[in-house]
């Protein structure tokens, strides 16, 4: 096999691989024996069919197919040994690239182009002057998240005066015909109910103020008309059994629960920030101020990064793309692309690229490296990212870490997070790098950046 490279310009080269007879001709003897062996011919037992008529049956396809694994092999060594940053995959060179005809044992010829990325060059240094804004944490921010701390960590405590719109009312639900209980009919013995949650404000009244022992009648279709999810739900009973049920059931009423947010004592610090980590309330403020803060962080990284990439992008000034091939690549590998999509798309894709070129180069320039700790460590921090947004703070790092492995298990998570480990790394460096001030505003100030988008989920 003889490759060589051909520069059209900075951005393109045309890549030719010759294959020869001996590269291939050992491969496809072994794989006709094979066919032999295992070829089913009409007249002749498996293994007797003769050489001759299984090299005239199946020879082209499997010259053919050991010929392509070949090209495809060599392809990718070359690249990789020559250390080639190319842009999409190789593409068969429209103009030089002739038919190959496999019914002819010999040399075959194929030519690839190829999109070379630009060369960036970035000098960057103290001069280059940019701000890194940090979301400034009040006390009415920490107060919000004390207040969904206690409400996520309340509970439900039964009580005995009328129930009010909010509560739980639990009791004894019975299908009614003629305003006695129907023979055969529906039977709830733990039915629940939210006034809250009943559409009708006649069929909701009659829930509110209930105590147990208080017997009422309601219209489950009213109540819930147009959710038939919601009526099967509370009468255990199929989608399409609701249709048929009575307008009339009886609601037994045995108890009523109302929810009362958690105490802010020692029991809530410790579900919080894990048991003894802090002991006072003062202590406990602290905490979550540094926990909102954190949560912050990687808005504010992300406001660092954007700011960036204007700078970055002046400092690498013009950048030259292959542009031809890089269209014809993305209409080949993209089904649904024509060539007017990736003509309305090109200047996004192109823009894209280019920040995603520089961040490469910045990566080169600084190496960069990720490890598996970084990447595992990211998992973690999504993982505990994921369950603060559900109010579960200071859980057990194994519990976390069992969570963050089963992220990675995923290709498409692990790539993500190998993404954003390397995004962290850049950022990082940029920070070093670049003349940072730091700036600290309000978040209502920071939102305006973002059209009141960005930070938002951040808050609990």
């Amino acid at each position: 096999m003889n490759i060589s490279l051909t520069n059209v310009d900075s951005v393109n080269a045309v890549l030719q691989i010759i294959i020869t007879k001996e590269d291939y001709l050992e491969k496809v003897e072994s794989s006709l024996k094979n066919f032999r062996k295992k070829a089913n011919v009409p007249g002749f037992r498996p293994g007797t069919v003769p050489a001759g008529m299984v090299k005239k049956m199946y020879g082209k396809s499997i010259i053919a197919e050991e010929v392509n694994k070949l090209v495809g092999e060599g392809l990718y060594n070359y690249i990789q040994e020559n250390k080639l940053n190319v842009l999409g995959e190789p593409l068969p060179n429209e103009e030089k690239q002739q038919p190959v005809d496999f019914a002819t044992e010999g040399d075959y010829e194929f030519f690839f182009d190829i999109a070379l990325a630009p060369e960036i060059k970035l000098a960057l240094t103290k001069k280059d002057k940019i701000t890194y804004y940090a979301i400034n944490v009040n006390e009415e921010l920490v107060e919000k998240q004390i207040d969904s701390y206690k409400a996520n960590y309340g509970k439900y405590e039964t009580i005995s005066e009328g129930a009010k719109e909010t509560d739980l009312t639990k009791g004894k639900i019975t299908e009614l015909e003629n305003g006695k209980a129907k023979e055969n009919g529906i039977s709830v013995e733990a039915g629940v109910v939210m006034a809250s949650y009943i559409k009708d404000a006649e069929e909701q009244a009659k829930f509110v103020g209930v105590k147990p022992g208080d017997v009422i009648t309601f219209n489950p279709g009213k109540a819930y008309e147009g959710n038939e999810t919601e009526i099967a739900s509370l009468l255990h009973i199929e989608k399409d059994a609701v249709e048929a049920i009575s307008p009339e059931f009886s609601f037994e009423v045995t108890e009523v629960t109302r929810y009362k947010e958690a105490d802010l004592d020692q029991e809530l610090f410790d579900k919080i920030f894990g048991e003894g980590t802090v002991k006072t309330a003062e202590e406990f403020r602290t905490k979550v101020k540094e926990t909102v803060a954190q949560q912050f962080t990687p808005d504010s990284d992300y406001k660092f990064l954007l700011d960036a990439k204007e700078l970055l992008e002046k400092k690498a000034g013009d950048i030259e793309f292959p542009d031809a091939f890089l269209k014809r690549w993305l209409i080949a590998s993209g089904k649904e692309r024509t060539a007017e999509s990736v003509e309305a798309e090109y200047p996004k894709i192109v823009e894209d690229l280019k920040f995603h070129l520089i961040k490469e180069q910045i990566a080169k320039d600084k190496d960069l490296k990720i490890e598996n700790e970084d990447v595992k460590a990211i998992a973690i921090q999504a993982a505990r990212a994921q369950f603060a947004q559900y109010g579960m703070m200071g859980l057990p790092d194994e519990m976390v870490e069992n969570y963050a492995n089963d992220m990675l298990k995923n290709q498409d998570n692990a790539r993500n997070l190998v993404d954003r480990a390397m995004e962290n790394k850049i950022i990082e460096s940029l920070k070093s790098t670049l003349g940072v001030t730091e700036k600290a505003i309000s978040l209502e100030e920071f939102r305006k950046f973002f059209g009141n988008e960005t930070a938002e989920e951040t808050e609990a």
